[in-house]
């Protein structure tokens, strides 16, 4: 058995996507991308349907992987996560079954998710941490930080996520300007609104252990 981070996530509503093959041709592409920005462990594919997984040796990685790959899909795909950590157990290395209790930990956490996107006041919820450890001493923190996080980035609309995606790619201002058709000032003002800390926290986020 192996110590590892896993993720389990999926995409919300997709019953309801009026072409599923462009949706599931848009999620293959974002995995790819990010698998190739983030690589894990084992890289994130998709499994059955609207699910996929992946795992990475730091929890960090997997924290920066599921935001990269937020930042690729939204606001036009809705994707929830469970990140687990624990052993994990290779059952068929060609087909690469895993089993144990790293993936129960996602799978919680995934669960526990859907649950709190019920609850009100709690819809904004997109992503949770459980470790099969009996005393994580991060969970707590990092759980209170994706709660924040996944409020904050709620309320963003298709232009925010445009800008956002931009500045975390270390594109200047007047280029996101242009490619979104406005002003350049325009930028700086979303920018000025907490932008920074957004990508400070992520940033923090993705170096845990």
């Amino acid at each position: 058995m192996t110590s590892v981070v896993t993720v389990i996530g999926d995409v919300r509503d997709s019953r309801s996507a009026p072409d599923r093959q462009q949706l599931h041709d848009v999620l293959t592409l974002a995995l790819d991308e990010v698998s190739r920005e983030v690589p894990g462990r084992h890289a994130l594919r998709v499994t059955a349907g609207d699910e996929f997984q992946g795992t990475y040796v730091r929890l960090g990685e997997a924290l920066a992987g599921v935001f990269a790959l937020r930042l690729r899909l939204s606001p036009e795909v809705g994707v929830r996560f469970g990140i687990g950590r624990g052993d994990v157990t290779v059952l068929d290395e060609a087909t690469g079954t895993q089993d144990g209790p790293g993936w129960w930990s996602a799978r919680a956490a995934i669960d526990a998710v859907k649950a709190a996107e019920q609850e009100t006041g709690w819809s904004a919820t997109r992503t949770a941490y459980r470790s099969s450890q009996e005393s994580d001493p991060v969970q707590e923190a990092v759980n209170a930080a994706l709660v924040c996080q996944d409020l904050l980035v709620d309320s963003w609309d298709a232009r925010t996520w445009s800008i956002v995606r931009g500045i975390m790619q270390g594109r200047t201002h007047s280029d996101i300007a242009s490619e979104l058709g406005i002003s350049r000032q325009a930028v700086q003002q979303r920018r000025s609104a907490g932008l920074p800390m957004v990508q400070a926290a992520a940033d923090r986020l993705a170096s845990l252990p």
